[in-house]
């Protein structure tokens, strides 16, 4: 009974099908568009965000998770942040007296946070506390630093390495 069924079903299908397509008018087949040079190539490597070993050495270390990277203002500043954990091993992070540099091995470059006039610093020195999220931001002039790419970021003994710099 099963296997009547299922021809039934076969045939049925395969009849519907002929006739749908002998009911279609023939279109005629479209070139393919030429590949444009702005067309990404999807990488084969992974640019997926942080190792789960890495986020726990960070938490267990550092006293810090959640870390990011975001290219903002259109992409003139690089915004790195971070979550405190626990602000006792966060503390040398927000040290006024540490110079923090974001590194971008692909462009060759060191990212400084710039100092603004009455504002000073752009970036968070005040005592940290635990589960609130602070920042800090580079000067990407030139747009040295683009999406998908790895920096590492260096505030006094503190460092991060492979985070993915990703479109705020």
């Amino acid at each position: 009974m099963n296997k009547l069924l299922f021809a039934l079903g076969l045939a049925a299908s395969m009849t519907w099908t002929a006739a749908a397509s002998a009911a279609t008018p023939a279109t005629p087949a479209t070139p393919a568009k030429p590949a444009t040079p702005a067309a990404k190539q999807l990488s084969r490597h992974r640019t997926a965000g942080m190792p789960e070993s890495a986020r726990q050495y960070y938490a267990r270390t550092w006293g810090v998770d959640q870390l990011s990277a975001k290219l903002a203002e259109s992409g003139q500043l690089v915004r790195f942040n971070y979550r405190v954990i626990d602000a006792v091993k966060a503390a040398p992070l927000n040290v006024r007296a540490s110079s923090p540099q974001m590194l971008d091995a692909k462009a060759r470059v060191s990212l400084q946070v710039p100092t603004m006039e009455k504002v000073g610093p752009l970036r968070q020195s005040m005592a940290p506390e635990n589960g609130k999220i602070y920042w800090m931001v580079f000067s990407n002039k030139g747009n040295y630093v683009k999406p998908g790419d790895r920096v590492s970021v260096l505030i006094g003994p503190f460092r991060v390495d492979g985070l993915v710099v990703q479109n705020y």
